[in-house]
């Protein structure tokens, strides 16, 4: 092929460069039929983000763009995100298809199904969750282990500047890997990483995935996916990390299997297997690959946002020292110095409690919230939507609703509590999204969130390394993560 173009004169063009040139044109041709919505996801997210009150006050706050290939609606405002995914929940209860992540899991496990196999493994998840602790005592009993070795691990740092993404990571993941491979992962001697170098890979390729959504090669692999599977870039290595990923689970699903025994189960993984025994509805998902994509589900949600809101915590304490000292004061009235903070000391401390809810609110982790298909012809507001439409209700158009927030764009736990202090509830607080598809896992969350940061505070002093100014910038990946930060600890 080379050899071709030179002979009609192109000799400065190789496969390659056809190949891309070709999808800059197919690209666009869209964008001259259709209103576009140009870049990856991290684009997508921060032009909806900075610029989605302006489309909001030209167009409404239901209007529809071209992403992903195909006309979208998008939602705006908590009234109007409200009426969407819990008013009619049942007509806005779909996943849509979109190719990188059906590529990627083939429409599988928990969070992108649909139907039936969605309905039956969610309740299955839930009820096997709650089976092995999920909001009991034996849960917070994995959540006080895992604190008390991320202190150690913070206090081995000696006040020396470290970025604690990593720390925060392991122990998060280790809960998550007690419910679905019924073990966790010990660390080494420094505490700074894992025994087990082959699970650690694993936690640095979750990720690496998780950051490369953040590129135009996505969007572009989600407009023509039959060219791009093709061609090298991001959205290759994305299916490398993955797969490395899968072969993982399947080997511990292997390993559950060696020493099954479906009278006493250990875990999530030996429930499922317990499952497909006695299933008689193969319509059901109780297979070996849709094992597979669950566990990646509860794994990939059971890590990462968790993870990234306790590194915005961190950050905010930094910035703004003053509630720090406020958290703490709490902290030492009611837990004092050196007994372990527990669930039940929540209800006694409105402040704590406030200032965790205002970090997830501005942490606003999925600003743009799973996608969502309308399931038929619906309508909202004065719109009518068809079966089939692709939509996307908005959370940071809900959390930083003027209409609904006395300050949306500050950092302010009064948000929070009452004229007495106390702690209040907020309509508008969705960082779970809301409805029929609210995330499965938010008791775990707020528990960990409370436990790991109360723990934190209770031990530690935070500030920014001598020199050095904390910054809110922000990046956009598959979540709305900080930018890499230092920090120093001292002992309280």
């Amino acid at each position: 092929m080379d050899a071709l173009y030179s002979l009609l004169g192109f000799e400065w063009l190789d496969t390659r460069s056809v190949l891309i040139y070709f999808c800059v044109f197919l690209l666009l041709i869209n964008c001259l039929h259709y209103p576009w919505m140009v870049g990856g996801t991290g684009d997508l997210q921060r032009s909806l983000a900075t610029e989605g009150w302006c489309f909001a006050e030209k167009y409404g706050n239901i209007f529809s763009l071209h992403v992903f290939g195909r006309r979208t609606v998008i939602v705006n405002g908590y009234k109007h995100v409200k009426e969407a995914l819990v008013e009619k929940g049942e007509d806005f209860m779909d996943r849509p298809s979109i190719p990188l992540i059906s590529e990627l899991f083939k429409n599988q496990g928990i969070v992108m199904s649909n139907g039936n196999p969605w309905k039956v493994q969610r309740r299955f998840a839930l009820h096997t969750l709650r089976n092995f602790g999920l909001g009991k005592k034996t849960m917070e009993r994995y959540i006080q282990q895992e604190s008390q070795y991320l202190t150690e691990a913070f206090a081995d740092q000696q006040g020396k500047a470290f970025n604690a993404q990593a720390l925060i990571n392991y122990v998060v993941s280790n809960i998550i890997c007690c419910l679905v491979f019924g073990s966790r992962y010990e660390y080494n001697d420094n505490r700074y990483e894992y025994n087990d170098k082959h699970y650690q890979t694993i936690l640095e390729n979750l990720n690496e995935i998780l950051r490369l959504q953040e590129g135009l090669w996505v969007q572009i692999f989600n407009v023509i996916p039959f060219v791009m599977k093709w061609l090298p870039g991001p959205q290759k290595k994305i299916f490398d990390l993955l797969q490395n990923i899968v072969e993982f689970v399947e080997i511990r699903i292997k390993e559950h299997k060696e020493d099954f025994d479906p009278s006493s189960p250990r875990d999530y993984i030996d429930s499922f297997l317990t499952e497909m025994g006695d299933v008689k509805d193969k319509d059901s998902g109780f297979d070996i690959l849709n094992l597979c994509a669950c566990t990646l589900d509860l794994f990939f949600a059971g890590t990462e946002t968790t993870t990234t809101t306790l590194h915005w915590g961190l950050l905010y304490m930094i910035y703004y020292p003053d509630i720090q000292e406020r958290v703490q004061a709490e902290i030492d009235a009611v837990i004092g110095p050196s007994r372990q903070p527990a669930v039940t000391d929540r209800e006694n401390m409105p402040y704590t409690d406030a200032v965790i809810h205002e970090i997830q609110r501005k942490g606003n982790i999925i600003p743009l919230n799973v996608a969502r298909m309308t399931t038929k012809d619906t309508t909202l507001d004065k719109y009518s939507i068809p079966k089939g439409t692709l939509v996307m209700a908005t959370l940071h158009s809900v959390l930083h609703d003027e209409s609904m927030w006395e300050t949306p764009h500050s950092f302010n736990p009064q948000h929070f509590l009452d004229q007495d202090g106390k702690f209040r509830k907020r309509e508008a607080f969705m960082p779970f999204s809301a409805g029929k598809r609210v995330c499965l896992g938010e008791q775990l969350a707020r528990m960990e969130l409370f436990l790991f940061f109360t723990s934190l505070l209770q031990r530690f002093k935070f500030s920014p390394p001598p020199g050095e100014k904390p910054s809110l910038e922000y990046k956009l990946g598959a979540t709305h993560y900080p930018k890499p930060y230092r920090l120093c600890v001292a002992q309280r």
